[in-house]
């Protein structure tokens, strides 16, 4: 059989991370005859067995043989090929329960909304050798992370064919072009694990050991990431161990018993999203979500795994009132056995894929989730930034002439903005729900709003922290996303669109190419108010800097539409400093505002500072300039 006692025994214990290798079905070759060996964990069944189109759905006719007490049933059956579907047939030793399970360890599903598994390899010849080599650089804390989050169904559809989707292979080249081109360095996918419902976006997982069968075989994604990573471009995923959904044929009450979740409903119930909560202190479900994360790094070479729904995890009263949650065996409402789990996922995907980023999306001031579990921190790379992204949207929410009396929700961030190590996002999660479309949120006429958006981005790229925005955010998509329509490309005809999609594309560029901008986005060395208390006209400025005196970059932003003309503002040194970027040119859709490429720094005090520069700051708008 393929599971030793040694992987057996690990994965009872919860320390087997490659089940993938051993469990499911696995094409092989037993006394000279080719099939399919399979196995599933089930320890409260009474009997397991194989049904398929190999078997005409029959059960009783391809029966497992239990190993021993591990839970685990398991058999080699001839003459089933690659292709064939299945499922396992579970008769429970409770009140003689029976369902039709899909594998949940299966390499791929059948297409939603059928639900069986298919038996599956996962051979792959890999081209992106180059990049594998340079990733840790790429993936670096010091790296400029510029990341293009993107839903595959709803990112580009080919409306001539009833409105489909791309498939994996047909959006390879054409995302590879496009994120390219923007500048962005890498793209985060939502998640692309099989799920029955295509409206959850992938966070009602089932399939967590498949990429979903919408847009193509497990070789098709091979194929996309591959070529993503041929063009520099980094692959981020979505993983949802937080939660997963209640259909009849995913991990919910899988063996006639409560196997995956909690039998508690206070424990293991959902409110918010009517989904079943992972036991985490359970071994074997250990095992199966570690087996998870490593397998995407494994056989798919994600570059970083986003873990999602993270506060959910952490707090065992996340979203319930008083007695409808069990706090732990201290009296708390911290999650024991869910933090260690996050704490022992992080130690092994680092120990095992030193060059890859977990990122954390907690929503809570929760402390150290960024930090090296041996400190005492969660252990994750990265974390999103909530709080900025929440104060930020507010802050640009409001008419210009109240900003005066908010300026605050501008520079509180830098009270804390290196306690983690932060991601600034502009997620999917804001354009949603009725909240509206981005360019939506901004005030004003259509040439402020598109105005505020570009000025809204350019206090992004200056913020310290990696960077990430959802796709259709960076031309000014005009209505809500859609996730079953593609995003409004047609906009771009209209030159206000074209000119905040180049506006980002040429902050993409100045953030890579300038080491001011990203070496120190963790550190507060990399970071200096200039003028952060000029709440009466509601203008900052800052300078971001790297350990190279030379790479220092002046950021003045001007959150009113009135101009400022003589704005003086303190700088450090000397001589001539250039207008690297301005929001407001009229290659950006602007009114061509400016300083005419730059100005001389007079020897003139000014903010604690030997030089001052008089400038013109444009309305609505973000000027980057620097020395030399």
């Amino acid at each position: 059989m393929l599971l030793s006692e040694q992987d057996l025994y690990l994965f009872n214990e919860g320390s087997n991370y490659r089940i993938y290798e051993t469990m499911g079905s696995h094409l092989v070759e037993r006394n000279g005859q080719a099939g399919a060996a399979f196995g599933v964990w089930a320890p409260n069944a009474r009997e397991v067995s194989v049904i398929g189109s190999f078997n005409d759905w029959q059960d009783h006719k391809n029966v497992l043989e239990p190993r021993g007490s591990s839970g685990i049933w398991e058999g080699f059956f001839p003459g089933v090929e690659k292709g064939a579907l299945y499922k396992f047939h579970i008769e429970s030793q409770n009140h003689g329960y029976r369902a039709d399970k899909a594998d949940p360890v299966g390499f791929w599903h059948e297409k939603p909304p059928r639900t069986a598994s298919v038996v599956w390899d996962l051979n792959y010849e890999w081209s992106d050798q180059d990049w594998m080599a340079k990733r840790a650089e790429r993936n670096s804390l010091q790296a400029a992370q510029a990341i293009y989050e993107v839903h595959l169904g709803s990112w580009m559809r080919v409306p001539e064919e009833h409105n489909r989707p791309l498939t994996y292979r047909e959006m390879a080249p054409r995302l590879a072009e496009y994120v390219g081109r923007m500048g962005y360095t890498h793209v985060e996918l939502l998640p692309v694990m099989e799920h029955p419902f295509y409206g959850s976006w992938g966070y009602q997982t089932t399939g967590y050991f498949a990429p979903t069968a919408r847009y193509g075989t497990p070789q098709d994604f091979m194929y996309l990431v591959d070529y993503l990573h041929q063009h520099n471009i980094g692959v981020i995923l979505d993983w949802v161990p937080s939660h997963f959904p209640s259909d009849a044929h995913g991990l919910a009450y899988f063996d006639g018993t409560h196997l995956y979740e909690h039998a508690d409903s206070r424990q293991g119930f959902h409110p918010d999203w009517k989904t079943h909560i992972f036991n985490y202190g359970r071994t074997e479900v250990r095992s199966f979500l570690m087996s998870s994360a490593m397998f995407w790094f494994d056989k798919y070479h994600a570059d970083g795994l986003r873990v999602d729904a993270v506060a959910s995890m952490l707090y065992l009263d996340y979203s319930r009132k008083q007695g409808e949650w069990i706090p732990n065996k201290f009296g708390g409402r911290e999650n024991l056995e869910a933090i260690d789990f996050l704490r022992r996922f992080n130690q092994e995907a680092y120990k095992e894929h030193p060059d890859i980023q977990t990122t954390a999306e907690e929503s809570t001031a929760w402390p150290m989730v960024s930090r090296p579990v041996y400190l005492g921190g969660l252990g994750f790379g990265l974390k999103w930034d909530m709080g900025w992204m929440h104060d930020t949207l507010e802050y640009f929410g409001q008419d210009p002439i109240h900003r005066k009396y908010h300026h605050g929700k501008l520079t509180f961030r830098m009270l804390y903005s290196f306690h983690e190590n932060f991601v600034l996002p502009l997620s999917h999660d804001e354009v949603v729900h009725g909240k509206g479309s981005l360019i939506g949120k901004m005030p004003g006429n259509e040439k402020q709003r598109f105005a505020n958006l570009r000025l809204l981005f350019g206090y992004m790229y200056a913020q310290p922290g990696k960077k990430l925005m959802f796709m259709g955010d960076e031309f000014g998509q005009v209505r809500e996303w859609a996730h079953d329509t593609s995003l409004e490309w047609h906009v771009l005809q209209y030159a206000v669109h074209g000119g905040l999609q180049n506006w980002v594309g040429q902050l993409n560029r100045i953030y890579r190419s300038e080491p001011g901008l990203h070496v120190l986005d963790n550190n507060p060395a990399g970071f200096e108010w200039v003028d952060c208390n000029d709440a009466l006209t509601s203008t900052i400025s800052l300078l971001r800097k790297s350990e190279n005196p030379k790479d220092s970059i002046l950021v003045v932003c001007n959150f009113t539409p009135v101009p400022r003309l003589g704005h003086l503002i303190g700088v450090p040194v000397g001589g001539y400093w250039r207008e690297l970027l301005n929001s407001d040119a009229l290659e950006y859709g602007g009114s061509g505002m400016g300083n005419l490429g730059g100005v001389n720094a007079e020897e003139l005090p000014v903010h604690g500072r030997p030089y001052s520069l008089k400038l013109t700051l444009p309305p609505l708008a973000a000027l980057f300039l620097k020395a030399g």
